[in-house]
């Protein structure tokens, strides 16, 4: 009788570390100048599987939280690259770093024309 009280207690445990195993929490180089950029750049990623996102505008570090069961660091990125920002995997399109407000245009690696934005 002990025994089958114990076993809805292990299977309890066992699925509570399967789903904890799927919550994950990464830092990405994101290049951005300002608050409208932190603002910009953390609702990209107001997504299904992404828990929280947060962009420190100094370290231009993006720290995130995401099942991964349901959405990859590279998705992750590309939705920021999608908003018009670079990170490590993907660079944003010209057109959407075009459309960004000029002041979080900010200086692009590889670009000809390299702009100097207002850093708010």
């Amino acid at each position: 009788m002990k025994s089958l009280r114990f076993l809805p207690v292990a299977l309890l445990v066992f699925l509570g570390g399967a789903v904890s195993a799927q919550s994950k929490t990464d830092s990405i180089k994101v290049s951005g100048n300002c608050g409208m950029c932190k603002k910009t750049i953390e609702k990209a990623l107001k997504v299904p599987g992404v828990s929280s996102a947060n962009w420190n505008k100094d370290s231009k570090m993006l720290a995130v939280s995401y099942d991964a069961s349901k959405v990859s660091l590279d998705d992750v990125q590309q939705k920021v690259a999608n908003a018009g920002y670079d990170t490590p995997k993907f660079k944003a399109s010209e057109a959407a770093y075009s459309a960004l407000p000029s002041c979080c245009q900010y200086d692009r690696a590889g670009s000809k024309s390299s702009k100097k934005a207002n850093k708010h």
